[in-house]
C-alpha cells in the first residue's frame, strides 16, 4: 500500500463539509490531488476511470480565475 500525506485530502474534505473555509489552501490542495491523480492515470490504465466526486467538481468550479500578467 502506498502511504501519502493526507493533509491535502483532509483540507479538501473539511472544506467540502464546511468545517473550514474554502480558501487558497483549499485550491492548492485540490491542485496537488489533481496532479497526483493525473500521474496515477499515466502510470497505470487501471486508474483511467477514477474521477473526483461531483462535490469536488463543483468545488473546482468555484476557484477564482485570477488575471495573469
Amino acid at each position: 500500500m502506498v502511504k501519502v500525506n493526507s493533509s491535502h485530502c483532509r483540507i479538501v474534505r473539511d472544506s467540502l463539509a464546511g468545517e473550514r473555509a474554502v480558501d487558497g489552501q483549499t485550491f492548492v490542495s485540490l491542485a496537488v490531488l489533481e496532479e497526483r491523480l493525473e500521474r496515477l492515470r499515466r502510470l497505470d490504465e487501471a486508474f483511467c476511470d477514477v474521477e473526483f466526486s461531483s462535490a469536488v467538481e463543483k468545488l473546482k468550479n468555484r476557484q477564482p480565475h485570477l488575471p495573469v500578467g
